[in-house]
């Protein structure tokens, strides 16, 4: 695969680093009308420029252009991970529109990205609650493209290769497991949610066992922690689990012992006659960290704020590659790349430490519950 660095190229840069590779196909659905049509071809456009190829017959397209109505915030059912939707609609007017009015047909439409046209502006809104607004001017398109693209060609690391081959000994867990599980204990205290938008609330069953079939998905979360286990492994939380509770291992805590770049895997050992949960969809990042900073001891992340902190520069989806190497881009320029903490833009913060007890010590009553979306 390939690995970019956290700041993205722009698109004739991307367009060069991809130009020996097939084009990336976009997929138009629905029908746009109007202001919102023009727009959407203006991006069609740019995006040909870019090394896009348009076409409505691919079953796996790369993008898709889902055009919406708010009456009818239609969803495009993806067949794979790496298809990236993008939902368009358009408002009559920009009174009241704000993250919060406009997530819910985020999540109606099963979209990676909103963009919603009203007069005067185009607001982007992404999964993970970043919300921008981009006023119409003579470069509007240009700029919704440079905030698009980067997002909509990041690579989701989500897949897990389970091998029973963890040591008899571990079976139980060790002292790096009960330190876990009492930081998850710790960190539930402090009531720190993903969002305020329960999934449940706003999809139908249906829906929502599509989106948590395909990303595997077991329940909403607030975070993850990891432990470093030796010089190439750590333990981590499982996806969706209760943080409050990890007990089991291979199922509430897994230990990560590699990540294959040709099948883009994490790799997990896990006691057999398990049937295990994935690992966090953070753990490529944990991974990343891990891998160059052998004084990182333990990794965690929190949907919450600290002021004062450097931040990435994309709000980039949960679980791939790219929003990995950014936060591990910001650890290496830390003064202390082992005591480091780093904000996820739009997102939560990522913090390094010596220890579990370390990390929470040092975050302990700074943290801000709502996180600034720029």
């Amino acid at each position: 695969m390939d690995h970019v660095s956290s700041t993205p190229p722009t698109p004739t840069q991307s367009a060069v680093r991809d130009a020996t590779r097939p084009r990336p196909v976009i997929l138009r659905r629905g029908e746009a009308r109007g202001e919102l049509a023009a727009l959407s071809a203006a991006l069609i456009e740019q995006l040909e420029a870019d090394g896009y190829q348009l076409r409505d017959d691919t079953p796996v397209p790369r993008l898709v252009l889902n055009h919406v109505t708010p009456e009818q915030p239609s969803p495009y059912r993806r067949q794979a991970q790496g298809t990236f939707v993008l939902t368009l609609l358009a408002l009559d007017g920009a009174e009241g529109v704000d993250v919060r009015t406009l997530y819910p047909y985020l999540v109606r439409s099963l979209s990676n990205m909103l963009l919603v046209r009203v007069p005067g502006a185009v607001h982007l809104v992404t999964l993970e609650m970043g919300h921008v607004v981009e006023p119409d001017g003579p470069d509007l398109v240009a700029r919704l493209v440079s905030r698009i693209e980067p997002v909509a060609s990041s690579v989701l690391v989500i897949d897990n290769r389970f091998e029973p081959d963890l040591e008899r000994e571990l079976w139980d867990g060790d002292e790096h497991t009960v330190a876990l599980a009492a930081a998850g204990r710790r960190l539930a205290e402090w009531d720190l949610l993903p969002a305020p938008f329960p999934l449940e609330d706003v999809l139908s069953a249906r829906d929502l066992r599509h989106v948590k079939r395909l990303f595997g998905i077991g329940g909403l979360s607030y975070g993850n922690l990891s432990v470093r286990k030796d010089e190439r492994r750590f333990w981590m939380s499982a996806s969706g689990v209760d943080k409050s509770n990890l007990a089991t291992i291979g199922r509430d805590m897994l230990l990560v012992t590699d990540y294959e770049a040709e099948a883009n895997a994490m790799c997990l050992s896990v006691p057999p006659g398990v049937e295990p949960r994935r690992v966090s969809v953070d753990a490529i990042e944990h991974w990343l960290i891990y891998r160059e900073h052998p004084g990182v001891g333990a990794i965690i992340h929190v949907h919450a704020w600290l002021d004062g902190v450097p931040s990435t520069a994309f709000t980039y989806p949960c679980g791939t590659y790219q929003l990995g190497e950014a936060v591990a881009e910001e650890i290496r320029k830390a003064d202390d790349p082992a005591r480091a903490v780093v904000g996820l833009k739009n997102h939560g913060i990522t913090a390094t430490g010596l220890d579990l007890d370390d990390i929470l010590e040092r975050i302990d009553g700074k943290l801000l519950n709502s996180v600034p979306m720029t």
